[in-house]
């Protein structure tokens, strides 16, 4: 049976596969904790939030897709697969999609409009992602 990963996989298409690399791993997990927990802090512009918990979202979906040995051609495509890394479903990818539509109109027309539901509901699902990433076992070399 074809996974959804290989569907996906090969010339032109979203992924490529590329054997999952502990160190690569650790390091995108490490970003995203650390990005997570200064997105907490209230002290911060709600921009600045929304910045960091969705780079944070971001690092640690990458994580996941690269633990199950695939590379992302797109910043996308690692949130919509999110019930295939991490089990996850709409009510964590759904928060994401819409965050990444946010993400792109401040950065692509300067339009970036967020409000603290917005950033705490990313938080929540980034919160999320990375209890699920932490339950995952080691990467080992085959």
């Amino acid at each position: 049976m074809t996974s959804p990963f290989d569907n996906l996989a090969g010339p032109g298409k979203a992924l490529r596969a590329e054997p999952p690399d502990a160190p690569e791993f650790a390091g995108l997990q490490r970003m995203g904790l650390a990005r997570l927990q200064d997105a907490q802090k209230p002290d911060l512009a709600l921009e600045s939030q929304f910045d960091l918990a969705y780079n944070a979202a971001h690092a640690l979906c990458l994580a996941a897709l690269r633990w199950h040995g695939y590379r992302s051609a797109n910043r996308f495509i690692v949130f919509q697969l999110l019930p295939h890394t991490l089990g996850l479903g709409p009510e964590v990818w759904r928060v994401l999609s819409k965050c990444h539509d946010a993400r792109n109109l401040g950065e692509y027309e300067g339009m970036l409009e967020v409000d603290t539901r917005l950033v705490t509901d990313l938080i929540t699902a980034c919160k999320q992602v990375a209890d699920k990433l932490g339950a995952l076992p080691p990467i080992t070399s085959a």
